[in-house]
């Protein structure tokens, strides 16, 4: 896996993207797997920031297959599951282990990060969770407002039919 297809992907290099990659090399080398094909892995990222594209990179997990969750909580942790042996790990970066010096610089930072030994700045446990279900098709609906194909579990109730979210609250602002 080449740091540089992973920057190339991302758009930019930073410490959060050096963040993603190596947490999630940590989570990989631990399982014992490899990158997913499909759905034999599962992530739940507690961010939304720019290491997740590195993880996406790394562990074949997307929104798009289904196998990558978003939990909203500001924090840079991953959890990924094997749904081949059962078993998860969660994987935590560790600001405290960057020099203060390499702190204010963000080139110095972000080597850091992908150079320094991993429990310098990682904390990785293996940890049991509920298995995730597989990705669903499901039927879409064209909202009764705009026109606009709508996931049916996403469709709300309104006075003017099956509406998006958007649209449903927009009709009730």
């Amino acid at each position: 896996m080449n740091y540089s297809d992973i920057v190339a992907f991302h758009g930019h290099q930073c410490p959060g993207l050096a963040i993603g990659y190596r947490l999630a090399l940590a989570a990989m080398a631990a399982l014992k797997v490899s990158r997913a094909g499909d759905e034999e892995l599962v992530a739940i990222v507690e961010n939304d920031a720019c290491g997740v594209d590195a993880l996406q990179y790394v562990t074949g997990c997307t929104f798009g297959k289904g196998n990558l969750i978003f939990r909203d909580y500001g924090k840079q942790v991953y959890t990924v599951y094997s749904r081949k042996s059962g078993t998860g790990v969660r994987v935590v970066y560790r600001d405290d282990g960057v020099p203060p010096e390499f702190r204010d610089d963000r080139q110095k930072r972000e080597a850091f990060i992908r150079n320094a030994p991993q429990e310098a700045i990682i904390t990785l446990r293996h940890v049991e969770i509920d298995e995730p279900e597989t990705a669903r098709k499901r039927k879409s609906f064209n909202c009764a407002v705009c026109g606009e194909p709508v996931m049916e579990t996403r469709l709300r109730e309104t006075s003017n039919g099956p509406a998006c979210i958007p649209c449903a609250e927009q009709l009730r602002g």
